[in-house]
């Protein structure tokens, strides 16, 4: 059988925080993708690493063996990115990277800390700027390279990109919402309901693209460019709305659960990724950082 680093990194958060839903938190991704992982894990081992109990997940005594291997081999692979990359062992500097609201707030923190850790040498300058004006600033040069929305870049007959993953977009719902009930939820039901619309890194423009396609809209009943605010209101069932996994919680500030339900028509995901100029080789830092992020997230596609 063959390991992914994705399965180990899934089983590790699983196991060290004893429930799926906060690996999935800590993850950035959906309990469904957790569970999935681990299960192609046990699958593939053909033995149960961990069981369900009142308290949570709790490690089987081969899921306890396991975990100590998962770990080395974690490690390993972590030291492995922390060392110099090929040719740009000796890489100093200064980058200039851009990133979009979405990903600075709920992806590249963890990630930017450890490149400056392992890559002292290399001054890293982060800007926070809209999809548009890091267009603009990668082809002018200002910027070296971006980490942001893949899915929403325009300009590709100038700009190269790489895709690191894919993040899916599903309905948010309270508590006891009615269509709870519904394992898939068609769009014919969405558009009944009142929609709370984010603004933010152009979520308004990308669901109107979905939308139009079948010819309906959503009945928005308030457009926000905060993530918290749209958090807020869905979890008090004021409304719903359709966001991606990587910036889903299932608590607003206030402690109140958010659920989540795929719509039956499929939304497109959500995709996370670098960009940098064809114009212009990447800078050495630049080819560092393109490598030490590929490897951090197993992305690339």
């Amino acid at each position: 059988m063959s390991l992914t680093l994705k399965q180990l990194r899934y089983f590790v958060a699983a196991a060290e925080t004893g429930q799926i839903s906060h690996a999935a938190i800590e993850m950035n991704i959906s309990q469904s993708a957790v569970t999935a992982a681990i299960q192609d894990l046990q699958a593939g081992l053909g033995v149960k690493l961990l069981s369900r109990s009142p308290k949570g997940m709790v490690l089987t005594p081969e899921g306890a063996r396991f975990l100590s291997r998962a770990r080395t081999i974690l490690a390993t692979v972590e030291d492995a990115v922390r060392s110099p990359l090929g040719d740009e062992a000796g890489a100093t500097g200064r980058l200039r990277l851009g990133m979009s609201y979405t990903v600075a707030g709920y992806f590249m923190a963890r990630h930017a800390a450890a490149f400056r850790r392992s890559y002292p040498g290399i001054t890293l300058e982060l800007h926070e700027m809209p999809r548009p004006a890091i267009e603009v600033a990668l082809v002018a040069g200002d910027l070296d390279i971006a980490v942001m929305l893949t899915s929403n870049l325009d300009n590709k007959e100038e700009l190269d990109f790489e895709t690191l993953f894919r993040s899916r977009r599903r309905l948010w719902l309270a508590t006891e919402h009615p269509l709870l009930t519904e394992p898939l939820v068609p769009v014919e039901a969405v558009i009944r309901e009142p929609y709370i619309m984010l603004t933010v890194d152009e979520a308004d423009r990308t669901q109107a693209k979905f939308w139009q396609g079948f010819g309906i809209r959503p009945r928005v009943i308030f457009e926000t460019s905060s993530v918290e605010a749209v958090r807020s209101m869905v979890a008090s069932g004021m409304g719903v709305t359709i966001l991606s996994d990587m910036v889903y919680r299932p608590w607003s500030l206030e402690g109140q659960r958010i659920e989540q339900r795929p719509v039956a028509e499929g939304v497109p995901s959500m995709d996370v990724g670098l960009s940098w100029s064809k114009g212009r080789a990447l800078s050495p830092p630049a080819r560092v950082f393109r490598a030490f992020l590929g490897l951090a997230t197993g992305g690339g596609s």
